[in-house]
């Protein structure tokens, strides 16, 4: 597998949306990967980390987020699941599954309904590492300021709107990772 070759049949080489894409998705891979390679004993398959870390954020076109350059008709918040059966479609339900699961540190079933999240009720938790070293990289990079690491308060204080249990399983990451 190829992931640029994916993204460029959906988004336009060196396009403003392409490049924030890009960008982004290399920062979540590179900071995956440190995470992979100063933890042998995860036994992250880094090949698949590097690829579903390019992908988790392929559905961003169907959405409308002016600020990224993204002009679809569906909430932003609805990039993973829908990025995720664009996945499914070409035969990649591993790396669906990172798509979907990768928002916040995960959203349970309740979370979804308790905020009346547009999205398809059911659990969207990372459960595999690579899933969960891919959403836990993903904490630390906005595509609105591509480029900088966010702290570990900064990722804290954006999660703590998301409930407890968002926070305790990033705080359990951040012990797992570090």
């Amino acid at each position: 597998m190829n992931a640029l070759t994916i993204i460029e049949r959906y988004y336009k080489k060196d396009s403003e949306l392409h490049n924030i894409l890009i960008s982004h998705s290399t920062d979540v891979m590179n900071k995956a990967l440190v995470i992979a390679e100063k933890h042998p004993e995860l036994n992250i398959d880094t090949d698949f980390v590097k690829e579903a870390a390019m992908l988790h954020d392929i559905g961003i076109f169907f959405t409308y987020a002016p600020s990224i350059k993204c002009f679809g008709i569906a909430p932003y918040m609805a990039h993973g699941y829908m990025g995720s059966e664009l996945l499914h479609e070409l035969g990649y339900p591993e790396h669906a599954l990172v798509c979907e699961r990768h928002t916040g540190a995960g959203l349970s079933l309740q979370e979804i309904i308790d905020n009346k999240l547009p999205l398809p009720h059911r659990d969207m938790i990372p459960i595999s590492i690579e899933e969960q070293v891919i959403c836990f990289s993903d904490c630390f990079f906005s595509k609105t300021h591509l480029g900088e690491e966010k702290t570990i308060e900064q990722v804290r204080n954006s999660l703590a709107k998301y409930g407890e249990r968002s926070l305790a399983q990033f705080n359990e990451w951040c012990e797992k990772f570090s």
